[in-house]
């Protein structure tokens, strides 16, 4: 029963065999698969939410932050990019907000280009890292260069599933699945799933606004309120794809921190974007039953003298 109702950890009873372990971890299982990204102190997770609103308990994972570099850029250009985006930190009530992704998008199809940017932004940057492609041998250069940094793998599709599956179980990375509709997902997941890919992110392929918010809700109504295990996992959105406009960028974006995106892509960082978004993901992911608080004290503010 405790369990059951997350009072009790598993590991706590020594006397369970591992087969019993192995089954009552699956069905004590968050209902969203939590799948992290990246390694270290920076590792950041998506996925692992219980509840539909946030008022019911609380939201756990707050909403993943990603800016895009292309893979034509040089590699003087991406270490300046880094460097001013490395600055993006801002102070709230004693927390660090910061966004926690870069996109590193595969536009030409050179696999030692894209591999080399891998390994900059995995050595040179605390980001973690989205690597996307549709070839699996870029994406393989890319992993032998950058896998250390546990990356997530964008995207395995129907025509390329099994070779992006393979890369995904050989490195014992996570996997984006990317299909055009909500059953098309279910097909690859289950596939994936019965491979042993076990870390997985959704993608519905729309990029229009509206059936892109019914898909978040959809997804998450179907792996809360009906227990669907080939839905269970965080999604991937793409602000940046939806519009030209950095405006209306940020206001898609604020959407899908709002409604259910695990993972937000835009084509930029900026700081009168940036700093709006971390607002809202903070008052959102914060729980409502332990308002926020800071450390009591005296603080020292300016340089007071005896005046």
């Amino acid at each position: 029963m405790n369990l059951a109702s997350g009072k009790a950890e598993l590991d706590s009873c020594p006397y369970v065999s591992e087969e019993a372990r192995a089954q009552l971890a699956e069905a004590s299982a968050p209902p969203i698969r939590p799948v992290t990204i990246g390694k270290g102190v920076r590792k950041a997770t998506a996925g692992g939410e219980t509840v539909m609103y946030r008022h019911e308990k609380t939201f756990y994972n707050p909403t993943l932050i990603a800016g895009m570099i292309t893979s034509d850029t040089t590699v003087g250009d991406v270490e300046a990019k880094l460097a001013a985006w490395n600055a993006f930190q801002y102070e709230r009530v004693g927390l660090n907000l910061r966004p926690e992704l870069v996109a590193l998008k595969d536009v030409n199809g050179d696999r030692e280009a894209f591999a080399q940017l891998a390994k900059v932004i995995a050595e040179k940057s605390e980001f973690n890292l989205i690597l996307m492609s549709a070839d699996a041998q870029v994406i393989k250069a890319a992993v032998e260069s950058a896998g250390f940094k546990r990356p997530l793998i964008y995207a395995a599709t129907e025509d390329n599933v099994d070779n992006f599956g393979q890369i995904a179980l050989d490195s014992e990375l996570p996997l984006a699945v990317k299909a055009d509709s909500i059953d098309g997902l279910i097909a690859l997941t289950d596939k994936l799933t019965a491979m042993g890919v076990k870390d997985l992110v959704l993608d519905t392929g729309t990029r229009n606004l509206k059936q892109s918010l019914q898909d978040q809700v959809a997804i998450r109504r179907a792996s809360l309120k009906d227990s669907n295990r080939s839905l269970g996992f965080p999604t991937i959105t793409f602000p940046c794809e939806m519009t030209s406009n950095g405006d209306m960028e940020t206001l898609v974006a604020a959407m899908f921190v709002a409604k259910y995106g695990g993972i937000v892509v835009l084509s930029d960082f900026t700081t009168e974007s940036l700093f709006p978004l971390m607002l809202e993901r903070l008052n959102i992911f914060t729980d409502p039953q332990r308002p926020m608080t800071v450390n009591e004290g005296i603080f020292e503010i300016g340089t007071p003298d005896e005046n």
